[in-house]
């Protein structure tokens, strides 16, 4: 992982703002109400934990606009980037989402002993921040000042038809789970059938990564790299997970803290009706459909992610009585959806 410290902070902490009503955010219950208060005055940590066959660099856009305006942790998970293959991998067995959800909770003991924290997780990265609640529901009530889902689902993934007709849908969901294991046992052979067909793969990577037609080329480029850097025996042990993956009552755990659930309405891996149901079980969250836009919003429409992030850390800063820097509330200012 990765920690970029904010800037010094204001002398003073935000004083609390009244309660929001209506949709929106909701303050803590007071300490021996439920949650407890961290002391104040500590710095929020905001921990990003990125999707499938990505890497910490997924979030290249929001690290630029929220560098020095808090603190911040980036984590490679297991298998991708520059972290190592687990060690239940290494012996064959496949990766689970709950075994994500552990390794969230070390790289917190590791990056982020004391303090408050905000969650932000995209895709995979979400599942990870569910299993992580699901398992240490303790640590979230003590600790977990905001959450962020970004692209993400609470389950029901086999339902999903990939933009397929349902016959289609169907029969890829029959035939994925084998095909991926004998790709994965010929790793280099695969790899080497990658390379001869780039072009092949960059059409399908932009046909699942982004909703509009005129994406800027060098951002299209950076998915592709990202996405073709993952091996395809890892691509092969998590596929698995994901139709297996039911977090929906997990969520109960994260209720009533600053949430922000956002999505584009031309995700096919995970539809947006995916996040409105997620924003169901968390009524106060900030539920932001991007029209237009596909799995990769982060990077497709990055500024709207950026204000929506910024509006979060600062609304989950305040609950806390830490420090929100003036720049993170500019950056809160930036254009709807």
């Amino acid at each position: 992982f990765e920690v970029e410290e904010a800037d010094a902070p204001p002398p003073v902490p935000v004083p609390e703002q009244p309660q929001k009503r209506g949709r929106g955010w909701l303050r803590r219950p007071p300490a021996g109400k439920g949650r407890a208060a961290p002391p104040p005055g500590l710095p929020v940590t905001v921990v990003f934990s990125h999707g499938y066959c990505l890497t910490q660099d997924s979030w290249h856009f929001q690290r630029a606009a929220l560098r020095g305006t808090v603190r911040a942790v980036y984590w490679d998970q297991r298998s991708h980037g520059r972290s190592e293959r687990g060690r239940d991998q290494l012996a064959g067995r496949r990766a689970t989402i709950d075994q994500l959800g552990r390794d969230l909770k070390a790289v917190l003991d590791a990056a982020a002993p004391e303090g408050p924290v905000v969650l932000v997780g995209h895709s995979m990265g979400g599942m990870t921040v569910m299993a992580f609640a699901d398992q240490f529901p303790d640590y979230v009530k003590e600790r977990v000042a905001g959450v962020a889902f970004i692209s993400t689902s609470a389950g029901k993934l086999a339902a999903v038809t990939l933009g397929l007709p349902a016959a289609g849908a169907r029969a890829f969901r029959a035939v994925a789970p084998g095909l991926l294991r004998i790709l994965g046992s010929q790793a280099e052979l695969v790899e080497r059938g990658r390379r001869a067909t780039a072009e092949l793969f960059t059409g399908i990577i932009k046909r699942y990564s982004f909703g509009a037609d005129d994406i800027d080329p060098a951002v299209g480029r950076f998915a592709e790299r990202l996405i073709e850097s993952t091996p395809i025996d890892v691509v092969a042990e998590f596929y698995p997970a994901f139709t297996e993956h039911e977090k929906g009552a997990a969520l109960a755990v994260l209720d009533g803290m600053p949430a922000l659930v956002m999505a584009g309405d031309k995700d096919l891996l995970t539809p947006s009706a995916h996040s409105a149901d997620i924003a169901e079980k968390l009524p106060n969250a900030e539920l932001i459909i991007v029209e237009g836009a596909g799995h990769l919003v982060l990077m497709e429409r990055p500024e709207l992610v950026d204000s929506a992030l910024a509006r979060l850390i600062a609304a989950a800063a305040e609950t806390v009585r830490a420090p929100v820097a003036p720049r993170l509330r500019e950056l809160s200012a930036a254009p709807d959806a």
